[in-house]
């Protein structure tokens, strides 16, 4: 099984909105992405529109090829932007205002406002799918989601990316690693659909790319990083080699 790329254009956006201006524009760095293998793209409307802007979801839903991905918090703001512009797929996500990006994975346990929300996108012909941390206890959440109209989950890797030898948590990488697995095989055995991403880089994807009930990887910061230095076309196929290289056969 091929497993797909989404490139999240946040940052283009971020740029774009440093000083206000009409460019770069995500748009153009989306159509960039496509012609370079990618399979769709991500976006994250938040409440305080830091970088991306309703508009760009209405151009990115009306111009791309592939998938298009909206990541965006539970409240009734985003849930009415998303079934007016109808993207393929919204993934809920938790937001603070004062965070520097997403920290965390949404906790399901009791959660009938999530429950509400998926009922409502599924019904509009929406893909739903929930960002979690690794934690089986969320897959058992999730299962009982199905019901409601969710679809699959996104498996934050944020741990992992931090862990020992890449990062500073203080925990082995295999153990972290272990953990995304687990979870990756729980809800994929629960017929979900299994994506991962978060601080994702060519130098660290490979294991979990590998990994047998992975079937898609949101990655956005390491890619629009590196195409300040090499282009956008080329940082998207760098990934798409990292990942083919490790993806299994």
């Amino acid at each position: 099984m091929k497993v797909k790329l989404s490139v999240n254009v946040d940052h283009v956006a971020t740029l774009r909105q440093a000083r206000l201006a009409f460019y770069p524009d995500p748009l153009a760095a989306a159509r960039i992405a496509e012609e370079a293998g990618a399979d769709g793209i991500t976006i994250h409307l938040r409440s305080d529109r830091r970088h991306i802007q309703d508009n760009d979801v209405s151009r990115l839903r009306e111009a791309i090829d592939g998938k298009l991905n909206l990541e965006m918090a539970v409240t009734e703001e985003m849930i009415s932007v998303a079934l007016a512009t109808r993207p393929d797929q919204v993934s809920l996500v938790p937001e603070r205002p004062e965070e520097v990006t997403t920290e965390g994975g949404l906790d399901l346990t009791g959660s009938h406002r999530v429950a509400s929300a998926a009922e409502r996108l599924s019904a509009a012909g929406i893909i739903v799918s929930i960002f979690v941390d690794p934690d089986p206890r969320q897959i058992t959440e999730l299962e009982r989601l199905v019901q409601h109209g969710v679809a699959g989950f996104e498996i934050n890797t944020d741990r992992y990316t931090r862990s020992e030898g890449m990062g500073t948590s203080g925990v082995p990488a295999s153990t972290e690693l272990e953990r995304i697995a687990r979870c990756a095989s729980l809800g994929g055995e629960a017929g979900l659909a299994v994506y991962a991403g978060h601080g994702l880089t060519t130098g660290n994807v490979g294991p979990v790319a590998a990994l047998p009930k992975v079937e898609e990887l949101n990655i956005g910061h390491s890619i629009v990083g590196r195409a300040v230095l090499i282009g956008m076309k080329a940082a998207v196929r760098e990934m798409l080699a990292a990942i083919q290289a490790a993806a299994p056969s």
